[in-house]
This record gives structure tokens, sequence and C-alpha cells, in this order.
């Protein structure tokens, strides 16, 4: 995601670090409610001991409240975002926050189970339609030339929901019950939606397209591609991350206090990663994405052969989690880059549900090797696999970026090089992304 230019480059390696670390306020308002999103998905798994015995289900009905969240995202998200494809962004932005907020006052005065998977479908309904155009709406406001820092804000809100959000969350749910959690999401929710309404300017594009121009988008071979590239290196992830607490727990010898520790070292790593990965994204996207993608793949096996020494295992959790969420920046540009001005909500929220399927995917995946008896170590060794695969998916994508673009008369030879603008007139959301 490098700008059009050698010089806007130059410009942007000059940027102080004062300037890195600050947002405009409307990115903010957004970083506010995503940070909400990330919030209420995750806070439940701390809660499901509570729920159970309040609710009098068993933990594996509990269980499900996190597994219908993630499947109306999976199923429903995509749909909502259709179906809603031809509204303008701002007002679409404060009636799915206010859908969100709605939905987790729900949850906190629930009567029972029933009331409570219904009150976090309600809510997941507008989590991918919402962090996709919160994606969009803040690289459109960014400007094409920090269109990657832009995206990098934005999951940086995911990020801080776990390292600042959770544990808040299980705080006022240790203290209060686990009400309180969804009390503390919805007003969370409440001050982002006014800082939304406020703050967010009304997008300079229009929102002029039918449902069919918006599925056609998903007929385009880079964002077909970016959407494999999402699955295949999140899958491999996901499989290492899925099991990362026994690894350090029962093969590195760590305590639970010491775990606890340790994953909040990791959480910080993922913060200083999406950071890395957002500004290295808006110099060479796709080149960026494939060496994170190699040193990751070099990472995990090596976490497998140190992980029972404590002190190498700590190191190769860091560089795991700085070079994991560095993926995540450049892998959401590489989709508002690949579908252009055409569709990139849409694009941007069907590799939402892509990310959650490879959630899904990386636990299986993690699942059969143990079932395999190959030891928990393995499962970074398949982890390691699949970013193998990711990382000459990315290689070859580059290659093909670097390639003059096939210009024909009819326009319709438009290469990676450029991502033409749709008729109605919106600007392509970058120019470039070698």
């Amino acid at each position: 995601m490098q700008p059009s230019t050698r010089e806007a480059s130059t410009a942007g390696a000059s940027v102080s670090l004062r300037d890195r670390l600050t947002m405009p306020a409307p990115v903010f308002a957004l970083v506010l409610g995503v940070f909400g999103l990330g919030t209420a998905e995750s806070v439940i798994a701390g809660l499901l001991p509570q729920l159970a015995g309040d609710l009098r289900v068993s933990l594996s009905d509990a269980g499900l409240l996190v597994s219908g969240y993630a499947l109306t995202v999976v199923v429903g998200g995509p749909l909502v975002t259709l179906a809603t494809s031809r509204l303008a962004r701002r007002p679409l932005l404060i009636g799915l926050l206010a859908l969100f907020t709605v939905g987790n006052l729900a949850a906190a005065l629930a009567p029972g189970y029933e009331a409570l998977m219904a009150a976090r479908v309600a809510s997941a309904l507008s989590h991918c339609t919402l962090f996709a155009i919160s994606l969009v709406t803040a690289a459109e406001i960014a400007g094409p030339e920090k269109s990657g820092a832009a995206v990098a804000r934005i999951i940086i809100g995911v990020n801080l929901s776990t390292i600042v959000g959770v544990p808040l969350g299980l705080l006022l749910a240790q203290r209060w019950g686990w009400r309180a959690a969804f009390w503390g999401v919805a007003l969370l929710s409440l001050a982002a939606l006014v800082a939304v309404a406020v703050l967010v300017p009304r997008s300079r594009t229009q929102a002029t397209n039918s449902v069919g121009a918006e599925l056609r988008v998903l007929r385009d071979r880079r964002v077909q591609v970016a959407l494999l590239l999402t699955v295949v290196a999140m899958t491999g992830g996901f499989a290492a991350f899925t099991y990362l607490t026994p690894v350090l727990g029962q093969v590195s010898g760590f305590g639970p206090q010491a775990v606890t520790a340790l994953l909040f070292l990791f959480g910080l790593g993922s913060l200083a990663g999406g950071i890395l990965g957002g500004r290295l994204a808006d110099r060479a996207l796709m080149g960026s994405l494939t060496a994170f993608l190699g040193l990751l793949t070099l990472v995990l096996p090596a976490f497998a052969a140190v992980a029972a020494v404590p002190v190498a295992a700590v190191a190769a959790l860091v560089a795991f989690s700085v070079l994991f969420f560095a993926l995540n920046p450049g892998l959401g540009a590489r989709i508002l880059n690949s579908a252009g001005g055409r569709a990139p909500t849409l694009a941007v929220s069907v590799s939402i549900a892509a990310v959650q399927t490879a959630i899904a995917l990386g636990a299986w995946l993690g699942g059969r090797v143990l079932d395999a008896g190959f030891g928990l170590t393995a499962v970074f060794i398949a982890g390691a696999v699949l970013t193998f695969v990711a990382g000459v998916i990315a290689w070859f994508e580059w290659r093909a970026g670097q390639r003059p673009p096939v210009r024909s008369g009819s326009g319709s030879g438009s290469g990676p090089h450029d991502v033409p603008a749709a008729s109605s007139g919106r600007t392509a959301a970058l120019s470039t992304d070698s």
C-alpha cells in the first residue's frame, strides 16, 4: 500500500514519533467503537462459569454463546452488509452502533439463557458491517498515502480490547456479577455512538451500487486471492495461538500467574506488531506481507524447538505476537486495494468473516494434530506450513505487482498497479501495492 510517488513514500519516513502515535478525532471515534466490538466478542469467554451457574445451564451450553456470536458474524455479517450497501456510511455507522448498544443492554437485562443468546445474536449482526465500514471510513479519512496506518489504528482498537477491555470487563464481573460486563460494554458503545455522530464527517463517496454490483466484486481474481491469503495466513497463526496457553504451561513450565503475565506481554507485542505492520504497509504492501509471513514461518518452528527453555520461549513468544499481528493491517489494506472503489465495504466484510472462519479452522487443525498424537509443539509446525503457503501466495502477488500494467483501449486490462474508480466517481482506495 505504497503512495503513487516515491516522494510521498520518502516524506512518510520523516514523520515524527508523535505524529505516528496520534490520530485524527474521527478515527479515534471509530477506534472507540471497534474497541467495544472486540471487548464484547471476547469478554464472554471469561464469564462462562458465572453465566452457567447463574442461568443454570451446563458449561458447554454457556459456550454456545461464544459460538453463536461467531456464527452470526460469519453468516449474517456479509448479508447485513449487502442489505445496507446503498445506505450512506455515517448514518449507517450510527445505526449499527445503536443496534450494538441495544443488544448489549438486552444482554445485561436478559432474564434467562434464551434471551441472552438472542441479545448476543442481535449485537453480532452489527459486528461485521460495523467493523468493515470503520476500516473503509478510516482509510478514506486518512487518504491513499496513509491508508495502511489508518487500517492499523482500527485494528489496534481490537488489540486494545484484548489488553485493556477484557480485563476490565472481568474485573467488573468479579465485583458486581457478569451483567456488569455487558453494562460496561453498552456504556462504551453509547460513548462511541455519540463520538461518531459528532466527529465523523459525511462520506465523500456515494453509495450507488446495486446488490448485484456489490456481489460482482467477489468475482475479481485479486479479491479472491486476497481472501484466500487471509484465510490461509490466519488459519496458520490461529492454530498456534489457540494452543499457546497449554504450551506455556505444560511445555515451558510456567505457572498460572506467569502465563497470565506472558499473555499480557503477548498483547503488548500484538499492539507493536499492528503499528509496525501499518507503517510498512503504507510503504510496500505485498513486500512487507511476504516478509512477515516468511519470518513467521521461521519463528513458529523455532518456538516449537525452544519451548522447553523458558527464556527462549519468552523471546519466541514476543516475536510470534509481533509478526502475527503485523499481518492484520496489510491483509486488511490488501482487501481495500483489491476492491478499489467498487464495493470495499462488502469485500472487507467478507474478509472479516474469513478471519472468523480461520479462527475456527485453526482450532480444528490444532485439535487434529493433537488427536494424531504429535504433541503440543507440533501444532506450531502445522501452523508454519500454512504460513509458508500464504507467504508463497503473497510472493507471487508481490512479483505480479512489479510488472508494468497492461494497457488496452477498452480499459479492461487494469493490472495490479491501477485500481480504477467505479463509474460513480469513487476514487480508488490505493494506487499501488508493490
